[in-house]
């Protein structure tokens, strides 16, 4: 049990932090079932961490739906004296922001969205940094030069991953070509399994994913093709297809979070950290990925993660081929985080 240091040692200290007289309490909320693999497990390794330090507890809900479900669940949270909570699905936003205003005293992350208030911050991860890597060596590894992206919703979050890899494959491919097919969910293994299956029947050889199941991957190695991963290393899935992952490392984040709740120095923000701090990065690589290949995209990693190279450097064309982003212009966070169009190269609609 941590007990506070009297008032008049803590005024002498002058350490301007936050004193808890009981563990502070951290609450988690999951989109999808933690399992063993993908984006909850993701969360919920980085919620390990937190748990690990000195003065915290920490729970967690998974399988919340978005909307009233979600809504409810941080409701609870916030009544049973959580001191932070973390939301980690974009459905998650406005309920989140809702049970805010009703709790001053809780600090509340929302991960994914755009919404802020005194006592709410959202956060996100350079992931496509990590997309654009994964796009290079399914770039390179494609025979067709027709790449299959199975994706869960038409939001800016993974309209960006989709642009990002069909610009790292068309960088050492310039004839590639990324087709993408909504699942309009973001867990249902059977579900994103058949729709990669339908891009295989097109003709893709390599099939990414924005989805929290194997499934594309295990529809991939069953037909002979390569598969890239999401959220975790998933190659004990489809170890003969497992090209690598764009993925997530999410406790050092959360526990710089909760250390500043800790000392009372964390403010309302929006966090978008990247491979620089280590919070995305991609998988090891399957065997089959050549060494060329791998030195490549290293060298590519090592100079984003450097600051030398920005993903989302003009020219870049939309689809229909008008220029969005002119020659030497890096994108502004504010557009990336509002992206509603596809670049020039891929096939698919936002619906």
């Amino acid at each position: 049990m941590r007990k506070c240091l009297p008032l008049f040692l803590l005024a002498f200290l002058a350490l301007g932090s936050t004193c808890f007289a009981e563990d502070m309490k951290v609450g988690f909320v999951y989109v999808s079932p933690v399992g063993d693999a993908g984006y909850s497990y993701a969360h919920d390794q980085g919620r390990l961490a937190v748990e690990a330090m000195d003065g915290v507890t920490t729970s967690f809900v998974e399988s919340v739906a978005e909307g009233q479900d979600s809504e409810r669940v941080i409701m609870n949270m916030a009544r049973k004296g959580y001191d932070v909570i973390f939301a980690t699905s974009y459905g998650y936003m406005d309920p989140m922001l809702k049970v805010s205003k009703d709790f001053p005293k809780v600090k509340f992350l929302h991960c994914s969205g755009y919404k802020n208030a005194e006592n709410m911050a959202n956060y996100f991860g350079r992931i496509y940094q990590a997309r654009y890597l994964t796009g290079m060596v399914a770039g390179a590894m494609t025979k067709s030069n027709v790449l299959g992206y199975v994706a869960a919703f038409p939001i800016p979050e993974v309209i960006r991953g989709i642009n990002a890899f069909t610009l790292g494959a068309q960088a050492v491919n310039p004839d590639v070509q990324v087709r993408v097919v909504w699942t309009k969910t973001w867990y249902d293994p059977a579900t994103e399994k058949e729709a990669g299956k339908s891009l295989l029947d097109v003709g893709c050889d390599v099939i990414a994913q924005h989805q929290d199941s194997p499934g594309p991957q295990e529809a991939a190695q069953e037909r002979g093709v390569y598969s890239v991963g999401y959220n975790t290393d998933m190659s004990a899935f489809a170890p003969k297809s497992h090209l690598t992952a764009a993925i997530w490392n999410w406790g050092p984040f959360y526990t710089e979070m909760v250390q500043q709740i800790k000392d009372g120095t964390w403010k309302s923000d929006f966090y978008w950290y990247g491979l620089d701090k280590g919070i995305v990065d991609i998988a090891p690589f399957g065997e089959m990925v050549p060494a060329d290949v791998q030195k490549t995209v290293l060298d590519k990693k090592a100079e984003i993660a450097a600051g030398t190279y920005q993903v989302f450097t003009g020219p870049i064309k939309d689809q229909s081929g008008a220029e969005k982003v002119a020659a030497g212009t890096v994108m502004a966070d504010a557009d990336l985080l509002g992206f509603n169009w596809f670049v020039q190269g891929v096939v698919g609609t936002l619906e």
